[in-house]
């Protein structure tokens, strides 16, 4: 992928306080509005109410959601906010969105999800009529992720700034690749080798140590779901068998599967299904529910971890 003068425009908006972030977004939102464009604004909760104070009246025009809600997970991000929005709009009308996926309240094991998630808009977006504008924080974010934004914008709009300039840094296929690494191993978990004829027994198990571990009985539902899909996706994709892991951390009750099958499409789950499509859901069924899901694949196999909470995700289920 390269910089390119595509429908689709992608800006990187770097700020260092209040001010710089209103210059930045409430002008690109009341341009959109002026264009007749449909507009969405997914930030932070703290930053969504600048936006809302800053635009007065014409939020009222606006899709305001809370991103530390609605992008909790950053793997739903581009089909259950942007495509959604998006792909809800009369064909053939641009649609403007600003979406902040990174702020500095991440946490280190969200954050690879996040990055793969910013470089992937480019693909998923290819050729749309569509602009997507994501801030970040110059003085709070970390220079990992202050490189990485120029990595996977095409286009980047400087601290204090109103030009917008190629990125020389533009390289997202390579943050998909860096952050495609292996998962640290679990060794205390409860471990169930599953094949076509043990798919039921493995939800069974994993739902019954979810139990045990606490979660609340919406995380249960939401973890049979995800175990269902995954298992399945094994049996069919992966070779025919895998292995379950479940375990507690930080609060949280996670599932992980594990199979000898490779997963080449990063795209995978990230991207609406159409209606009349059978199959193919599984993953992105899964990225719906869980709080946070992270990927490894490679010659070895392919991995899939799911993290929750005890509180559901929010948005359409």
């Amino acid at each position: 992928m390269t910089a390119t003068a595509e429908p689709f425009v992608h800006p990187a908006l770097f700020y260092r306080d209040e001010r710089e972030y209103l210059a930045g977004t409430v002008p690109f939102v009341r341009e959109g509005l002026a264009s007749g464009e449909p507009v969405a604004v997914a930030v932070p909760g703290d930053n969504l109410r600048l936006i809302e104070t800053g635009l007065g009246a014409d939020a009222r025009s606006v899709r305001l959601l809370d991103m530390r809600e609605v992008g909790r997970n950053p793997g739903r991000i581009i089909p259950a906010v942007l495509r959604a929005f998006a792909d809800a709009q009369p064909p053939g009308r641009r649609v403007r969105i600003i979406g902040e996926p990174v702020w500095a309240g991440r946490t280190p094991v969200e954050y690879p999800a996040c990055a793969q998630h910013e470089a992937l808009i480019n693909p998923a977006f290819q050729g749309r009529e569509v602009t997507i504008l994501c801030p970040y924080d110059a003085t709070r974010l970390d220079g990992r992720a202050l490189a990485d934004a120029h990595a996977t914008h095409p286009v980047v709009i400087p601290s204090g700034g109103t030009g917008h300039r190629e990125s020389a840094a533009y390289a997202p296929e390579q943050v998909v690749d860096r952050y495609n690494e292996p998962l640290p191993p679990v060794p205390d978990a409860l471990s169930f080798s599953f094949t076509e004829q043990t798919l039921s027994q493995a939800r069974h198990v994993a739902v019954a140590e979810g139990a045990r571990l606490g979660p609340a009985a919406t995380r249960l539902e939401d973890l049979a779901l995800s175990v269902a899909e995954l298992t399945t996706n094994s049996v069919v994709h992966g070779g025919g068998s895998g292995e379950l892991r479940v375990w507690a951390q930080d609060g949280c009750v996670l599932c992980e599967v594990r199979d000898k099958g490779r997963l080449d499409d990063p795209l995978a789950g990230r991207r609406p299904v159409p209606r009349e499509q059978r199959g193919g859901r599984g993953l992105l069924l899964v990225n719906l529910v869980a709080d946070l899901v992270r990927v490894h694949s490679g010659a070895e196999g392919t991995t899939v971890r799911c993290w929750f909470a005890d509180r559901p995700p929010p948005g359409p289920r």
